[in-house]
C-alpha cells in the first residue's frame, strides 16, 4: 500500500530536492509539498526541511501557522527534519537568541571560533560545507535509518550551527569538525539530521528508502 509523505513547506526549505529525492526512492508513495495544517496531519509520514537562519525558520514557521502542525508531527507521525528542521526541534538557540519548538531537550550552539582549527593548525571556516563523515551511535545497535549505509561514510553540510542534546541516548550520529557534534538524532517516531540527504548521492537517497520503510 502506498503512503503519503508530507514536505512541510514553510518558505525555508530546498523542498523541491528533497520532493524529488524522495520520489525516486519511493515511486510508489505519493509525495506533497504542503503548508496547509491539514494535509500534515493526515500525512503517513512527515519531512521537515530547512535552510537559513534560525530566527527566520521559527517566524516563518508561526506566520504560516505551521508551529502546531510540526509539534504535533513530531510527537505523533514518522518524522524527519533536515538541516534546520533538526535543529528547531530543540530549545535556546544563540543564533538570535531565539527559541526553538523545545520538542527534545538540548540547546543549538554556533561553532565555537577557537576551537576552529584543523589538525595542520589551518583555520577552519564556519559555515562548515561540504562532505564529512558520520559515525552511526550507538555503534553496538545502529538506527533502522542506517541499514546499508557504512559507519563512517560521508554526507553533505552546510550549517554554522549544531545541536547539543541534553540526553545521549538521542544521539543517532557523530561527526568531527573542529570538535565532535551531533549530526544526527532519534528519539521515538523523529530521526533527523544536520546534513543534507538530497545532497549526499548514494547513501543519501539510502537514508530517504530507509525512512519510508521505517515503521517506529
Amino acid at each position: 500500500m502506498s503512503c503519503r509523505v508530507a514536505v512541510v513547506d514553510y518558505g525555508m526549505g530546498n523542498l523541491r530536492s528533497v520532493a524529488k529525492a524522495i520520489e525516486h526512492v519511493a515511486p510508489e508513495d505519493r509525495v506533497l509539498i504542503t503548508s496547509n495544517a491539514a494535509e500534515i496531519a493526515a500525512a503517513d509520514r512527515v519531512v521537515v526541511p530547512g535552510q537559513g537562519a534560525m530566527p527566520d525558520c521559527m517566524r516563518e514557521l508561526k506566520i504560516r501557522g505551521l508551529r502546531d502542525a510540526v509539534v504535533r508531527a513530531a510527537r505523533t507521525q514518522p518524522f524527519l527534519g533536515i538541516c534546520v528542521g533538526l535543529q528547531m526541534l530543540f530549545g535556546q538557540a544563540e543564533e538570535g537568541g531565539v527559541m526553538g519548538l523545545g520538542v527534545l531537550p538540548g540547546r543549538v550552539p554556533r561553532f565555537p571560533h577557537a576551537a576552529m582549527v584543523a589538525p595542520d593548525g589551518a583555520r577552519l571556516k564556519v559555515p562548515h560545507m561540504g562532505w564529512n563523515e558520520v559515525r552511526q551511535m550507538p555503534e553496538a545497535d545502529p538506527h533502522p535509518l542506517w541499514k546499508g549505509i557504512g559507519d563512517g561514510s560521508r554526507f553533505y553540510f552546510v550549517h554554522s550551527y549544531y545541536v547539543e542534546p541534553e540526553l545521549p541516548s538521542m544521539i543517532a550520529g557523530n561527526t568531527y569538525y573542529g570538535i565532535p557534534f551531533t549530526s544526527a538524532v532519534a528519539h521515538d517516531n523523529i530521526f533527523a539530521v544536520q546534513f543534507h540527504p538530497e545532497k549526499s548521492a548514494r547513501d543519501g537517497l539510502a537514508l530517504l528508502a530507509n525512512f519510508m520503510r521505517w515503521n517506529p
